[in-house]
């Protein structure tokens, strides 16, 4: 797989040829290019750095810390960590910026650097151009002896990260531990199996069962919280008559519940449930990306409430938040941002503040979820042949349905009355991917199917 740099980071395959791969040169140039960026933008000399439980991981880890120090950093390490935890990190310790050493969802042949700013959020496109323009001229300039860096350990951050969230008010730790909750954890053995656990022991759950929390790095399933993935622990919540589930990702920033009779709550249901629990008690805005369930919408609708979509990315998402102060945000995959915390997808304050709404609701998480809006999902793709520009391939779509509701803010999304279609070219591949969304699967299916068939006629053949 070729090595991927882009405005966010760069990820890629641990091993093979260096620009090919994600190998120790490649690593250590793209640090290189950050923390000569970091420099430039600020006199602060401290660098969070944080990783997920990935075999990889310290290896990269190392190079990290050891380019940073060349350059006269210092280095705060959080060691095995979460994205959301090394995000708080970044603003708690007046940090130039962070570094995450994650790649999130993917395989655990795969792994990358995240890169954040003195915010502890993610850099902008503005911000990743200047670092590329920085890798690609190498211009770096390493310290001399005596003004190396340092490395400094702290081990207990995700216990600071763990006490935030709850000293938040929507929190309501009291009810969690009077409801007596059984829950049963998938942490797909890296950080979350550490953290989900540690959370739920500090919210008074008691009865936590624990599925792939070792954090070895060697993943048990595909790493994806999608429920495909997720077989074993559905199977658990039903075997054992737990009245809940909990599945994150790698690096602990998507959230994922299985309800009290072993099936998906539904991973674009997090942040609808979690929404509708934070204007329960506050009126506000509410964001989410462009590919994300109308169900958000619906809900911030019946509590009086505007909904606002992003482009599709976290930075994009937190940006719309800024702009309209909402106080409660994310993205359909499982991300919540909640920023009395902080602009990052947070699974941590998300399960705490999804305990708090299921038990001060009274209802199992099963009949929490009837309440709110059936939509169903289906993702497609068209392969861009004969050298055409996918641009023209959205115009020409966008032509098709000039009479309905179009968004252009990233790619062409169509809303109809009681269903939706979005198209987003790949940045990484030759194809257009295809989103859809209506009442039943069956209708969706039949939308992504009709919708590739109108691409293809615009395809030389």
């Amino acid at each position: 797989m070729p090595l991927i740099s882009s405005i966010s980071g760069t990820r890629g395959t641990i091993g093979g040829k260096p620009g090919d791969n994600l190998t120790p040169i490649d690593t250590v140039q793209f640090t290189a290019a950050f923390g000569t960026w970091l420099s430039l933008k600020s006199r602060n000399r401290v660098v969070i750095v944080g990783r997920d439980a990935r075999p990889s991981g310290p290896i990269v880890h190392q190079l990290v810390c050891a380019t940073l120090m060349s350059l006269g950093f210092k280095v705060i390490d959080l060691g095995l960590s979460t994205t959301p935890t090394v995000e708080m990190a970044v603003p708690e310790y007046e940090a130039a910026g962070g570094i995450i050493l994650t790649a999130s969802h993917n395989p655990v042949s795969w792994n990358a650097l995240k890169l954040l700013n003195p915010r502890g959020e993610f850099v902008t496109r503005k911000d990743g151009m200047e670092i590329l323009e920085i890798l690609e001229n190498k211009y770096f300039d390493f310290s001399p002896v005596e003004q190396l860096g340092e490395v400094q350990e702290v081990e207990d951050f995700g216990a600071v990260h763990i006490q935030k969230i709850l000293g938040l008010p929507l929190v309501d730790r009291y009810a969690i531990e009077k409801a007596n909750l059984k829950i049963v954890v998938d942490g797909v053995n890296s950080s979350g199996g550490i953290y989900v656990p540690q959370l739920l022991e500090a919210l008074g759950v008691q009865d936590i069962v624990k599925v792939n929390c070792t954090p070895s790095g060697w993943f048990a399933h595909d790493p994806e919280p999608l429920a495909k993935n997720l077989t074993e622990l559905c199977e658990a919540v039903k075997t054992l008559g737990a009245d809940l589930g909990i599945a994150v990702d790698p690096d602990v920033d998507r959230l994922v519940f299985v309800d009290n009779e072993g099936q998906m709550f539904g991973e674009e249901y997090t942040i609808v449930a979690i929404a509708d629990y934070v204007l329960q008690h506050t009126k506000s805005a509410v964001v989410s990306n462009l590919s994300s369930s109308r169900a958000l919408a619906d809900v911030a609708r019946q509590h009086g409430c505007r909904y606002y979509a992003s482009a599709v990315g976290e930075v994009n998402v937190v940006e719309i938040m800024k702009r309209t102060d909402a106080l409660i945000g994310g993205e359909g995959n499982g991300g919540v941002i909640y920023p009395e915390l902080h602009y990052g997808r947070d699974a941590l304050v998300g399960i705490a503040l999804f305990l708090s709404h299921l038990v001060k609701s009274g209802l199992s998480a099963q009949a929490l979820r009837a309440t709110y809006p059936d939509y169903y999902m289906s993702k497609g793709k068209v392969e861009i042949t004969g050298g055409l520009n996918p641009d023209s391939l959205l115009k020409a779509f966008q032509a098709q349905y000039q009479g309905e509701k179009i968004d252009t803010s990233d790619g062409v999304k169509v809303d109809f009355a009681d269903s939706w279609v979005h198209l987003r070219k790949s940045n990484t591949e030759p194809i257009v991917r295809i989103y859809t969304e209506a009442k039943s699967q069956a209708e969706a299916d039949t939308l992504a199917t009709r919708v590739q068939q109108e691409l293809a006629a615009h395809l030389p053949s």
